[in-house]
Protein backbone atom coordinates (compact mmCIF):
# COMPACT_ATOMS: atom_id res chain seq x y z
CA UNK A 1 0.00 0.00 0.00
CA UNK A 2 1.22 3.50 -0.81
CA UNK A 3 1.19 6.53 1.48
CA UNK A 4 -0.73 8.53 -1.12
CA UNK A 5 -3.64 6.13 -0.66
CA UNK A 6 -4.07 7.28 2.95
CA UNK A 7 -6.58 10.02 3.70
CA UNK A 8 -3.99 12.38 5.15
CA UNK A 9 -3.89 16.17 5.09
CA UNK A 10 -2.40 17.68 1.92
CA UNK A 11 0.36 19.38 3.96
CA UNK A 12 1.41 16.07 5.52
CA UNK A 13 1.23 14.25 2.18
CA UNK A 14 3.52 16.89 0.75
CA UNK A 15 6.05 16.38 3.55
CA UNK A 16 5.91 12.60 3.12
CA UNK A 17 6.52 12.89 -0.62
CA UNK A 18 9.43 15.30 -0.15
CA UNK A 19 10.94 12.92 2.40
CA UNK A 20 10.93 10.27 -0.31
CA UNK A 21 8.43 7.90 1.29
CA UNK A 22 6.24 6.10 -1.22
CA UNK A 23 5.26 2.52 -0.32
CA UNK A 24 4.52 1.62 3.28
CA UNK A 25 6.42 -1.07 5.13
CA UNK A 26 4.36 -3.79 6.87
CA UNK A 27 4.77 -2.21 10.29
CA UNK A 28 3.72 1.18 8.94
CA UNK A 29 0.66 -0.24 7.24
CA UNK A 30 -0.45 -2.25 10.27
CA UNK A 31 0.28 0.54 12.76
CA UNK A 32 -1.35 3.37 10.81
CA UNK A 33 -4.47 1.28 10.26
CA UNK A 34 -5.02 1.50 14.03
CA UNK A 35 -3.43 4.77 15.11
CA UNK A 36 -5.06 7.00 12.50
CA UNK A 37 -8.36 5.93 14.09
CA UNK A 38 -7.10 7.17 17.44
CA UNK A 39 -6.47 3.71 18.91
CA UNK A 40 -3.56 2.72 21.12
CA UNK A 41 -0.98 0.21 19.88
CA UNK A 42 1.85 -1.92 21.25
CA UNK A 43 4.16 -2.81 18.39
CA UNK A 44 6.96 -5.34 18.10
CA UNK A 45 9.18 -3.96 15.38
CA UNK A 46 12.86 -4.49 14.73
CA UNK A 47 15.02 -1.54 13.91
CA UNK A 48 14.98 -0.25 10.35
CA UNK A 49 11.39 -1.19 9.53
CA UNK A 50 9.94 2.31 9.53
CA UNK A 51 8.31 2.55 12.95
CA UNK A 52 9.52 6.13 13.44
CA UNK A 53 7.62 7.33 10.40
CA UNK A 54 4.56 5.38 11.60
CA UNK A 55 4.24 7.23 14.89
CA UNK A 56 5.34 10.61 13.53
CA UNK A 57 2.77 10.49 10.72
CA UNK A 58 0.15 9.59 13.32
CA UNK A 59 1.08 12.62 15.42
CA UNK A 60 1.23 15.06 12.52
CA UNK A 61 -2.15 13.89 11.22
CA UNK A 62 -4.04 13.65 14.49
CA UNK A 63 -2.71 16.57 16.52
CA UNK A 64 -4.17 19.32 14.29
CA UNK A 65 -7.51 17.45 14.27
CA UNK A 66 -7.65 17.18 18.07
CA UNK A 67 -10.08 19.87 19.20
CA UNK A 68 -10.52 18.65 22.79
CA UNK A 69 -7.90 21.09 24.05
CA UNK A 70 -5.66 23.68 22.48
CA UNK A 71 -2.85 22.65 24.83
CA UNK A 72 -2.67 18.94 24.11
CA UNK A 73 0.91 18.08 23.23
CA UNK A 74 2.78 14.97 22.14
CA UNK A 75 5.53 13.35 24.19
CA UNK A 76 8.03 10.86 22.72
CA UNK A 77 10.10 9.05 25.37
CA UNK A 78 13.22 7.18 24.27
CA UNK A 79 16.39 5.78 25.83
CA UNK A 80 19.32 7.68 24.31
CA UNK A 81 20.34 11.15 23.27
CA UNK A 82 21.41 9.89 19.86
CA UNK A 83 17.95 8.51 19.21
CA UNK A 84 16.38 11.78 20.36
CA UNK A 85 18.50 13.71 17.86
CA UNK A 86 17.65 11.30 15.05
CA UNK A 87 13.90 11.46 15.66
CA UNK A 88 13.97 15.23 16.05
CA UNK A 89 15.61 15.48 12.63
CA UNK A 90 13.05 13.14 11.05
CA UNK A 91 10.18 15.04 12.66
CA UNK A 92 11.43 18.36 11.35
CA UNK A 93 11.58 16.97 7.82
CA UNK A 94 7.97 15.79 7.95
CA UNK A 95 6.95 19.06 9.66
CA UNK A 96 8.03 21.32 6.81
CA UNK A 97 4.46 22.19 5.87
CA UNK A 98 2.65 21.37 9.11
CA UNK A 99 3.56 24.35 11.30
CA UNK A 100 4.02 22.43 14.56
CA UNK A 101 6.98 23.02 16.87
CA UNK A 102 9.41 20.19 17.64
CA UNK A 103 12.10 19.98 20.32
CA UNK A 104 14.45 17.40 21.82
CA UNK A 105 15.42 17.31 25.50
CA UNK A 106 18.27 15.23 26.88
CA UNK A 107 21.25 15.49 29.21
CA UNK A 108 24.81 16.44 28.42
CA UNK A 109 24.02 19.64 26.51
CA UNK A 110 23.14 23.24 27.35
CA UNK A 111 20.32 23.26 29.90
CA UNK A 112 19.44 26.93 29.40
CA UNK A 113 18.70 26.50 25.71
CA UNK A 114 16.28 23.67 26.42
CA UNK A 115 14.61 25.73 29.15
CA UNK A 116 14.08 28.58 26.70
CA UNK A 117 12.64 26.18 24.15
CA UNK A 118 10.10 24.85 26.64
CA UNK A 119 9.16 28.36 27.72
CA UNK A 120 8.58 29.34 24.10
CA UNK A 121 6.31 26.32 23.63
CA UNK A 122 6.81 22.93 21.97
CA UNK A 123 4.07 20.81 20.38
CA UNK A 124 6.09 17.59 19.99
CA UNK A 125 8.44 16.95 22.91
CA UNK A 126 11.15 14.33 22.33
CA UNK A 127 13.31 13.32 25.26
CA UNK A 128 15.08 10.92 27.56
CA UNK A 129 13.42 10.04 30.89
CA UNK A 130 15.92 11.71 33.21
CA UNK A 131 15.86 15.13 31.55
CA UNK A 132 12.07 15.03 31.07
CA UNK A 133 11.54 14.19 34.74
CA UNK A 134 13.95 16.95 35.75
CA UNK A 135 12.03 19.56 33.77
CA UNK A 136 8.74 18.23 35.12
CA UNK A 137 9.86 18.42 38.75
CA UNK A 138 11.10 21.98 38.18
CA UNK A 139 7.65 22.92 36.90
CA UNK A 140 8.97 23.75 33.44
CA UNK A 141 7.24 20.82 31.69
CA UNK A 142 3.53 20.35 32.30
CA UNK A 143 2.79 16.68 31.66
CA UNK A 144 -0.94 17.25 32.21
CA UNK A 145 -0.95 18.75 28.71
CA UNK A 146 0.13 15.48 27.07
CA UNK A 147 -2.54 14.13 24.77
CA UNK A 148 -0.31 11.84 22.74
CA UNK A 149 2.35 9.53 24.15
CA UNK A 150 4.98 7.48 22.31
CA UNK A 151 7.26 5.07 24.17
CA UNK A 152 10.02 4.20 21.71
CA UNK A 153 12.57 1.39 22.18
CA UNK A 154 10.56 0.28 25.22
CA UNK A 155 12.60 -2.86 25.85
CA UNK A 156 15.80 -0.82 25.81
CA UNK A 157 14.33 1.71 28.25
CA UNK A 158 13.55 -1.10 30.67
CA UNK A 159 16.95 -2.76 30.20
CA UNK A 160 18.70 0.53 30.99
CA UNK A 161 16.88 0.88 34.30
CA UNK A 162 14.52 3.72 33.40
CA UNK A 163 11.41 2.02 34.74
CA UNK A 164 11.20 4.10 37.98
CA UNK A 165 11.52 7.35 36.01
CA UNK A 166 8.93 6.19 33.49
CA UNK A 167 6.39 5.41 36.21
CA UNK A 168 6.88 8.88 37.68
CA UNK A 169 6.31 10.44 34.27
CA UNK A 170 3.19 8.34 33.64
CA UNK A 171 1.71 9.40 36.97
CA UNK A 172 1.96 13.07 36.00
CA UNK A 173 0.08 12.57 32.69
CA UNK A 174 -3.65 12.45 32.01
CA UNK A 175 -5.21 8.98 32.48
CA UNK A 176 -4.74 6.53 29.62
CA UNK A 177 -8.36 6.98 28.51
CA UNK A 178 -7.68 10.68 27.90
CA UNK A 179 -4.67 10.29 25.65
CA UNK A 180 -3.55 8.22 22.67
CA UNK A 181 -0.53 6.05 23.47
CA UNK A 182 1.84 4.03 21.31
CA UNK A 183 4.54 1.64 22.52
CA UNK A 184 7.29 0.27 20.27
CA UNK A 185 9.99 -2.29 20.97
CA UNK A 186 12.17 -4.79 19.14
CA UNK A 187 10.50 -7.42 21.30
CA UNK A 188 7.29 -7.34 23.30
CA UNK A 189 8.71 -9.04 26.34
CA UNK A 190 6.93 -9.65 29.62
CA UNK A 191 7.67 -6.20 31.03
CA UNK A 192 6.65 -4.46 27.80
CA UNK A 193 3.31 -6.24 27.87
CA UNK A 194 2.85 -5.37 31.54
CA UNK A 195 3.47 -1.69 30.88
CA UNK A 196 1.13 -1.78 27.88
CA UNK A 197 -1.60 -3.30 30.03
CA UNK A 198 -1.12 -0.72 32.81
CA UNK A 199 -0.60 2.50 30.88
CA UNK A 200 -2.17 2.01 27.44
CA UNK A 201 -5.88 1.97 26.69
CA UNK A 202 -6.74 -1.52 25.35
CA UNK A 203 -3.94 -1.40 22.77
CA UNK A 204 -3.94 -3.34 19.53
CA UNK A 205 -0.99 -5.75 19.63
CA UNK A 206 1.03 -5.71 16.42
CA UNK A 207 3.74 -8.37 16.40
CA UNK A 208 6.23 -9.40 13.77
CA UNK A 209 7.13 -13.07 13.65
CA UNK A 210 10.61 -14.15 14.81
CA UNK A 211 11.58 -14.81 11.18
CA UNK A 212 11.22 -11.09 10.57
CA UNK A 213 13.74 -10.07 13.23
CA UNK A 214 16.39 -9.61 10.54
CA UNK A 215 15.37 -8.22 7.17
CA UNK A 216 15.96 -10.19 4.00
CA UNK A 217 17.91 -7.38 2.37
CA UNK A 218 20.79 -7.77 4.85
CA UNK A 219 23.42 -10.22 3.60
CA UNK A 220 25.03 -11.82 6.67
CA UNK A 221 28.47 -13.43 6.87
CA UNK A 222 30.52 -14.99 9.66
CA UNK A 223 34.27 -15.50 9.93
CA UNK A 224 36.01 -17.51 12.64
CA UNK A 225 39.32 -15.94 13.63
CA UNK A 226 41.78 -15.92 16.51
CA UNK A 227 41.57 -12.70 18.50
CA UNK A 228 45.24 -11.75 18.04
CA UNK A 229 44.91 -11.60 14.25
CA UNK A 230 41.39 -10.21 14.13
CA UNK A 231 42.69 -6.71 13.21
CA UNK A 232 44.42 -8.21 10.15
CA UNK A 233 41.19 -9.78 8.96
CA UNK A 234 39.26 -6.55 9.50
CA UNK A 235 41.83 -4.61 7.49
CA UNK A 236 41.66 -7.19 4.71
CA UNK A 237 37.86 -7.06 4.58
CA UNK A 238 37.84 -3.27 4.37
CA UNK A 239 40.57 -3.19 1.72
CA UNK A 240 39.06 -5.97 -0.39
CA UNK A 241 35.37 -5.02 -0.11
CA UNK A 242 36.01 -1.26 -0.15
CA UNK A 243 32.62 -0.32 1.38
CA UNK A 244 31.56 3.26 0.87
CA UNK A 245 30.97 3.43 4.62
CA UNK A 246 30.93 0.97 7.51
CA UNK A 247 29.85 0.96 11.15
CA UNK A 248 32.14 -1.30 13.22
CA UNK A 249 31.01 -2.51 16.65
CA UNK A 250 33.12 -3.43 19.64
CA UNK A 251 31.88 -4.49 23.07
CA UNK A 252 34.06 -2.18 25.16
CA UNK A 253 34.85 1.51 25.07
CA UNK A 254 38.62 1.14 25.23
CA UNK A 255 38.46 -1.39 22.39
CA UNK A 256 36.59 1.09 20.20
CA UNK A 257 39.13 3.86 20.77
CA UNK A 258 42.07 1.53 20.21
CA UNK A 259 40.62 0.00 17.05
CA UNK A 260 39.82 3.41 15.57
CA UNK A 261 43.45 4.48 16.12
CA UNK A 262 44.60 1.23 14.53
CA UNK A 263 42.54 1.87 11.40
CA UNK A 264 43.76 5.46 11.23
CA UNK A 265 47.39 4.30 11.50
CA UNK A 266 46.73 2.01 8.53
CA UNK A 267 45.60 4.92 6.38
CA UNK A 268 41.82 4.49 6.85
CA UNK A 269 39.87 7.57 7.89
CA UNK A 270 38.01 6.61 11.03
CA UNK A 271 36.53 7.95 14.28
CA UNK A 272 35.05 6.27 17.33
CA UNK A 273 31.85 6.74 19.32
CA UNK A 274 31.50 5.71 22.96
CA UNK A 275 29.32 6.69 25.89
CA UNK A 276 32.08 8.48 27.79
CA UNK A 277 32.68 11.10 25.10
CA UNK A 278 31.25 14.57 25.80
CA UNK A 279 27.82 14.95 24.27
CA UNK A 280 28.90 17.75 21.95
CA UNK A 281 31.71 15.57 20.62
CA UNK A 282 29.40 12.57 20.15
CA UNK A 283 26.93 14.65 18.15
CA UNK A 284 29.74 16.07 16.01
CA UNK A 285 31.07 12.58 15.26
CA UNK A 286 27.60 11.36 14.26
CA UNK A 287 26.97 14.43 12.08
CA UNK A 288 30.33 14.08 10.33
CA UNK A 289 29.85 10.37 9.71
CA UNK A 290 26.33 10.95 8.41
CA UNK A 291 27.66 13.67 6.10
CA UNK A 292 30.31 11.29 4.72
CA UNK A 293 33.30 13.22 6.06
CA UNK A 294 34.94 9.92 7.04
CA UNK A 295 33.95 6.39 5.95
CA UNK A 296 34.46 4.25 9.05
CA UNK A 297 32.98 4.64 12.52
CA UNK A 298 33.91 2.32 15.40
CA UNK A 299 31.27 2.29 18.12
CA UNK A 300 30.01 0.51 21.18
CA UNK A 301 26.34 -0.35 21.53
CA UNK A 302 25.59 3.26 22.41
CA UNK A 303 25.17 3.60 18.63
CA UNK A 304 23.29 0.37 18.07
CA UNK A 305 19.85 1.86 18.53
CA UNK A 306 18.49 4.98 16.96
CA UNK A 307 21.47 5.83 14.78
CA UNK A 308 20.17 6.34 11.26
CA UNK A 309 22.70 6.63 8.44
CA UNK A 310 21.20 6.88 4.98
CA UNK A 311 22.58 4.16 2.72
CA UNK A 312 24.94 2.62 5.26
CA UNK A 313 26.63 -0.08 3.24
CA UNK A 314 28.15 -2.35 5.87
CA UNK A 315 27.99 -3.25 9.54
CA UNK A 316 30.87 -5.22 11.06
CA UNK A 317 30.61 -6.97 14.41
CA UNK A 318 34.30 -6.83 15.32
CA UNK A 319 33.14 -8.32 18.62
CA UNK A 320 30.03 -10.52 18.72
CA UNK A 321 27.58 -8.78 21.07
CA UNK A 322 27.11 -10.20 24.54
CA UNK A 323 23.44 -9.16 24.50
CA UNK A 324 21.89 -11.31 21.77
CA UNK A 325 19.22 -8.72 20.90
CA UNK A 326 21.96 -6.20 20.15
CA UNK A 327 22.95 -8.32 17.15
CA UNK A 328 19.63 -7.41 15.53
CA UNK A 329 19.92 -3.76 16.52
CA UNK A 330 23.47 -3.51 15.23
CA UNK A 331 22.96 -5.02 11.81
CA UNK A 332 19.67 -3.14 11.48
CA UNK A 333 21.69 0.04 10.97
CA UNK A 334 22.09 -1.09 7.34
CA UNK A 335 19.48 -2.11 4.74
CA UNK A 336 17.06 0.58 5.85
CA UNK A 337 14.17 2.02 3.86
CA UNK A 338 14.30 -0.70 1.22
CA UNK A 339 18.05 -0.55 0.63
CA UNK A 340 20.31 -3.59 0.77
CA UNK A 341 23.27 -3.98 3.11
CA UNK A 342 25.90 -6.35 4.40
CA UNK A 343 26.60 -7.50 7.95
CA UNK A 344 29.90 -9.23 8.72
CA UNK A 345 30.68 -10.81 12.09
CA UNK A 346 34.09 -11.89 13.39
CA UNK A 347 33.82 -14.73 15.89
CA UNK A 348 36.92 -15.01 18.05
CA UNK A 349 37.42 -17.34 20.99
CA UNK A 350 36.60 -14.57 23.48
CA UNK A 351 33.03 -13.94 22.28
CA UNK A 352 32.24 -17.11 20.32
CA UNK A 353 30.07 -18.47 23.16
CA UNK A 354 27.35 -15.94 22.27
CA UNK A 355 26.95 -17.22 18.72
CA UNK A 356 24.55 -20.10 19.38
CA UNK A 357 22.21 -17.83 21.33
CA UNK A 358 22.31 -15.19 18.59
CA UNK A 359 21.47 -17.73 15.89
CA UNK A 360 18.68 -19.19 18.01
CA UNK A 361 17.26 -15.70 18.55
CA UNK A 362 17.27 -14.73 14.87
CA UNK A 363 16.07 -18.18 13.78
CA UNK A 364 18.86 -18.89 11.31
CA UNK A 365 22.47 -19.97 10.96
CA UNK A 366 24.75 -17.16 9.85
CA UNK A 367 26.57 -18.31 6.69
CA UNK A 368 30.22 -19.06 7.44
CA UNK A 369 32.96 -17.79 5.12
CA UNK A 370 36.52 -19.12 5.07
CA UNK A 371 39.17 -16.45 5.54
CA UNK A 372 41.91 -17.37 3.08
CA UNK A 373 45.45 -16.14 3.74
CA UNK A 374 45.20 -13.41 1.13
CA UNK A 375 42.31 -11.81 3.03
CA UNK A 376 44.68 -10.92 5.88
CA UNK A 377 46.59 -7.65 5.68
CA UNK A 378 49.68 -6.63 7.62
CA UNK A 379 48.76 -4.25 10.42
CA UNK A 380 51.09 -1.28 10.11
CA UNK A 381 49.66 0.18 13.31
CA UNK A 382 50.01 -2.83 15.59
CA UNK A 383 51.93 -0.77 18.15
CA UNK A 384 48.65 0.82 19.31
CA UNK A 385 47.27 -2.39 20.77
CA UNK A 386 48.79 -3.89 23.92
CA UNK A 387 47.22 -7.19 22.93
CA UNK A 388 49.53 -7.20 19.91
CA UNK A 389 52.80 -7.27 21.81
CA UNK A 390 54.78 -10.41 21.26
CA UNK A 391 53.88 -11.08 17.62
CA UNK A 392 54.36 -9.25 14.37
CA UNK A 393 50.78 -9.50 13.09
CA UNK A 394 51.86 -10.58 9.62
CA UNK A 395 49.79 -13.73 9.18
CA UNK A 396 48.65 -13.32 5.62
CA UNK A 397 51.58 -14.70 3.63
CA UNK A 398 52.91 -18.24 3.72
CA UNK A 399 56.46 -16.91 3.86
CA UNK A 400 55.68 -14.82 6.93
CA UNK A 401 56.50 -15.96 10.45
CA UNK A 402 55.21 -14.86 13.85
CA UNK A 403 56.46 -15.09 17.40
CA UNK A 404 54.56 -16.76 20.19
CA UNK A 405 54.55 -15.51 23.80
CA UNK A 406 57.83 -17.31 24.51
CA UNK A 407 59.53 -15.45 21.69
CA UNK A 408 60.13 -18.49 19.48
CA UNK A 409 59.15 -18.40 15.84
CA UNK A 410 56.19 -20.36 14.57
CA UNK A 411 55.07 -21.02 11.06
CA UNK A 412 52.42 -18.80 9.55
CA UNK A 413 48.82 -19.49 10.62
CA UNK A 414 46.91 -21.88 8.43
CA UNK A 415 43.22 -22.51 7.88
CA UNK A 416 41.28 -25.69 8.32
CA UNK A 417 37.56 -26.30 8.06
CA UNK A 418 36.67 -29.81 9.22
CA UNK A 419 33.49 -28.62 10.89
CA UNK A 420 31.50 -25.49 11.49
CA UNK A 421 32.78 -24.99 15.01
CA UNK A 422 36.41 -25.71 14.10
CA UNK A 423 36.91 -22.86 11.66
CA UNK A 424 39.28 -20.90 13.88
CA UNK A 425 42.64 -19.89 12.55
CA UNK A 426 45.40 -21.83 14.31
Amino acid sequence: MFFKELALSPSLQRGIAERGYTEMTPVQEQTLAQTLKGLDVAVQSQTGTGKTAAFLITLFERMPLDRSSKKRKALIILPTRELAVQIEGEAKLLNRHMGLSVGAFYGGVNYTRQQALLKKGVDIIIGTPGRLLDFSERGELNLHEIGFLVIDEADRLFDMGFMPDLRKLFQKMPPRSNRQSMLFGATLNRLSRKIAAEYLNRPAMIELTPEQLTVDTISQELYYVKSHIKPNLLLGILQKRKPRNALIFTNMRHSAARLAKKLESNGLRCRYLTGDLPQSQRLRVIDDFTAGKFPYLVATDVAARGLHIDKLEMVINYDLPQDIENYVHRIGRTARAGNSGKAISLACEKFRSHLDDIESFIGMKIPVQTAENDLFVTDMGFKYGPENRGHSERPHGRSQQRRNDSGRRNSAPRHHAPGRRELYLT
